[in-house]
C-alpha cells in the first residue's frame, strides 16, 4: 500500500511539538481526575475516545491519510483499542477516583519496568546488565510506594485504587509488547482513528450495560476537561507524537517522555492542591531513574537526525 511520506520537521519545531505532547499527556491525568469525580470511569473513557475520534477524522481527512485498515493491521487495531484505550484508560480512570494524581501517574509509569521482562519472556530479547539494574532500581521505588508509611493498608478504597492502576500498567505493557512484534502495513497514526472509534463503541456498550445512560451535570469545568482530554490529551498528542517520532532520535523521545509524570504531578499540586510526600518523591526518582537506566542507547547518535534503522526498531 502506498503511504503518504511526511518529511522530517526541523529540530526546533519537533522539539516544540514534543514539549506539547509532554504537557498534554501530563495535564491529561489532572483532567481525568476532574472528570471521574462527576462521571463514571466507563463513560469518562467512552466520551473522551469519541471526542478524539472526531478530531482524528478531521486531521486525517485534511492530510489525505484517512484509510481503511488492511487485513494485516486489524489485529493491532484490536489490540491497541482493547489493551490500551479500553483496559488501561478505564482502569486508570477508576483508580483516579480513589488515588491522588501524583501517586497514580507514578504507578502508571511503571509500565516500562514490566515491558523489559515481558520482552525477555515473549520476544526473546535478553535484557542487558544495564536493563536488569534499571528494573531492580524501579522495583525498589515501587516497593517504597507501598510501605506502611506511604500507604494505609487498612483503607480498602486506597488499596483497590492502587491495585487497578498497577493492573492498568500491566495492560499497557502487554500492548507495547504486541505493538513491537506487529508487522505494520499502514502507519501507526493512520490507524489511531480506528482504534479510538472501536474503543468508544466498546466502552459505550459496556457503560450502557453497567452504568445505564449517562447522567451528567455539565459545567464549564467538566466540558473543558473533556475537551482537553479528547482533543489535546489524545487526538492532537497522537498526531504530534507521530510527527516527532519521524524527526527526533528514538532515545531522545524515550527519555524525554519521562518528563510527563513530572508535569502531571506539578499540575495536580497547582490545580488540585495535592501534596507531594517524601516517599512519593523518592519513589518517582527511583522508578524514572530505573526506566532511564534501562532505556537502550543506540550505537551511534546523530545529533542532527536519528538513524532511520534505529527509529524503525523503536
Amino acid at each position: 500500500m502506498d503511504q503518504v511520506v511526511t518529511p522530517p520537521l526541523s529540530r526546533r519545531y519537533a522539539g516544540l511539538l514534543f514539549a506539547l505532547v509532554i504537557l498534554s499527556w501530563g495535564l491529561n491525568w489532572t483532567a481525568t481526575k476532574i472528570i471521574v469525580h462527576q462521571v463514571t470511569p466507563l463513560w469518562t473513557t467512552a466520551i473522551r475516545c469519541a471526542i478524539a475520534s472526531g478530531a482524528l477524522f478531521v486531521i486525517l481527512v485534511a492530510r489525505g491519510q484517512l484509510i481503511i485498515p488492511k487485513r494485516g493491521d486489524l489485529p493491532v487495531v484490536l489490540a491497541i483499542a482493547m489493551l490500551h484505550m479500553v483496559a488501561f484508560s478505564t482502569l486508570v480512570a477508576l483508580g483516579l477516583k480513589f488515588v491522588p494524581v501524583g501517586r497514580s501517574i507514578v504507578l502508571g509509569y511503571t509500565t516500562p519496568l514490566w515491558v523489559m521482562p515481558g520482552a525477555w519472556l515473549f520476544l526473546r530479547e535478553k535484557p542487558s546488565p544495564r536493563q536488569l539494574a534499571g528494573i531492580a532500581l524501579g522495583l525498589v521505588g515501587l516497593a517504597l510506594l507501598f510501605n506502611p508509611w506511604a500507604l494505609d493498608w487498612r483503607d480498602a478504597h486506597a488499596l483497590f485504587g492502587n491495585g487497578v492502576i498497577l493492573l492498568a500498567a500491566f495492560f499497557w505493557a502487554a500492548n507495547i509488547l504486541y505493538v513491537r512484534a506487529h508487522r505494520w502495513v499502514s502507519t501507526p497514526f493512520q490507524l489511531v482513528f480506528w482504534q479510538t472509534s472501536l474503543a468508544s463503541c466498546v466502552l459505550s456498550m459496556l457503560a450502557f450495560c453497567m452504568d445505564g445512560a449517562p447522567q451528567i451535570a455539565w459545567s464549564p469545568q467538566l466540558a473543558g476537561a473533556f475537551l482537553f482530554a479528547g482533543l489535546c490529551g489524545t487526538a492532537l498528542a497522537y498526531w504530534a507524537m507521530a510527527m516527532v517520532n519521524r524527526s527526533l532520535p528514538a532515545v531522545t523521545t524515550s527519555l524525554g517522555l519521562l518528563a510527563t509524570p513530572v508535569v502531571g504531578i506539578a499540575s495536580s499540586v497547582l490545580g488540585l492542591g495535592e501534596s507531594i510526600g517524601t516517599s512519593l518523591a523518592i519513589a518517582m526518582v527511583l522508578i524514572l531513574g530505573g526506566i532511564a537506566l534501562g532505556t537502550p542507547l543506540p550505537r551511534r547518535i546523530d545529533l542532527g537526525h536519528a538513524d532511520l534503522s534505529t527509529r524503525r526498531r523503536a
